[in-house]
């Protein structure tokens, strides 16, 4: 039996194509763009097939994505899979996009130098684009002190060689859609964890990590924010909280903090989990927290087996603005017509990557599969209605 709440949500599955949902093919290879809203509605990967879906709520839009299928190192021969990269900005682009740009490159320099693909690696990889961007700042410091005060949350997976890895610093969050053989229906499985000190476990490690500190968390408008001014406790960038040489002018005085500091009181090093994919793991859901805001796991999870696969991440994207619509009392339609900016009222930029796992691909450690490299997001104008 389909619950009411379930059919509110999947019925656009099945409702006339608008908006060009009817592309068969998400337009060319790099995707499309359609005012505030990116998609590439379908493509093929090293393991399977995948969706892609970007709306943009801010002024400046602070996700960034990227898909990269083939190589996984910079030599050859080397290992093949799938690399998958959601970032959430705040404060500003420019963590988001330096990391777009450069943490993919970091794996591949990391896999060549440890001859394979690794947990260690992706942790090495994290650390050294956090020292890139670090040295960015500390370049641009006396010209645009603001970006000391820019960050990303950055969520990561790695499919290659039969083995899941995803990593994360942040509150962006991979889900897994598993099928239960026994029941035959799919279950929701959370592969990442936040990093935001909502969560008390969160606060305990704050607690543990900095114990000369009474306010290393403070509750500010009914909100546990890192001393009152950041919710997640780990993020690349952030170089005010980092390094305390950004802690003073011309920084920001909403920015700055009453004392010095002398450890760093945000971390770049993401939780990792690795795993071996099973026939029953299906598909992965990977999504920055404007999604999980409107959505619970198992609702994302329901919605993307009860869709066809063509254009899913597009919309599950729109199924979340539905609900954010619903909240607010209005209607989706009303919504579609609120410009950047203002639209960041109603919900967050919202990247989601919908990566559907093929078992006999999966399973194929020398299988050389189509090579593709796709960032999200690029070309989105700001102006029209999505």
């Amino acid at each position: 039996m389909v619950s009411t709440s379930l059919m509110r949500i999947v019925s656009p599955c099945w409702k006339p194509s608008v908006e060009g949902e009817n592309s068969s093919n998400g337009g060319d290879a790099a995707g499309r763009a359609e005012g505030l809203l990116w998609y590439k509605d379908s493509g093929q990967h090293v393991n399977g097939e995948f969706s892609m879906a970007v709306i943009q709520a801010n002024n400046l839009l602070e996700d960034y994505s990227q898909l990269e299928s083939g190589p996984m190192s910079s030599v050859d021969p080397g290992p093949q899979g799938t690399f998958v990269g959601v970032y959430d900005g705040h404060g500003g682009p420019e963590a988001a996009r330096f990391v777009n740009e450069r943490l993919f490159e970091n794996i591949k320099k990391f896999t060549s130098e440890n001859n394979g693909m690794s947990a260690d690696v992706i942790n090495k990889a994290f650390l050294a684009t956090e020292e890139e961007f670090l040295s960015l700042v500390k370049n641009q410091w006396l010209h645009k002190p603001q970006i000391a005060s820019v960050g990303a949350c950055c969520l990561v997976g790695v499919v290659c060689s039969g083995i899941l890895y995803i990593a994360n610093a942040g509150d962006s969050r991979a889900v897994l859609g598993r099928l239960e053989r026994a029941i035959k229906e799919i279950k929701a499985v959370q592969l990442s964890y936040e990093h935001n000190a909502s969560i008390e476990s969160v606060r305990e490690e704050l607690h543990s990590l900095h114990p000369d500190d009474p306010h290393i968390v403070v509750l500010k408008n009914k909100v546990w924010r890192v001393k009152g001014l950041i919710q997640i406790s780990r993020s690349i960038g952030d170089a005010y909280l980092k390094r305390a040489e950004y802690n003073r002018e011309p920084l920001l005085a909403k920015f700055r903090l009453p004392g010095p500091f002398n450890k760093p009181i945000l971390k770049a090093e993401p939780t990792i989990l690795v795993q071996k994919l099973y026939p029953e793991d299906q598909f992965l859901i990977f999504a920055s927290d404007g999604l999980w805001e409107h959505l619970s796991n198992q609702e994302a999870v329901d919605f993307v087996h009860s869709c066809p696969r063509n254009g899913v991440a597009r919309k599950l994207l729109k199924a979340a603005l539905r609900e954010a619509a619903k909240k607010r009392e209005m209607r989706y339609s009303d919504l579609k017509k609120i410009d950047r900016g203002v639209r960041r009222h109603f919900h967050d930029d919202i990247t989601v990557i919908v990566l559907f796992l093929d078992s006999n691909l999966v399973s194929r450690s020398s299988f050389r599969g189509p090579l593709i490299s796709i960032k999200g997001g690029y070309g989105v104008s700001g102006n029209g209605n999505t």
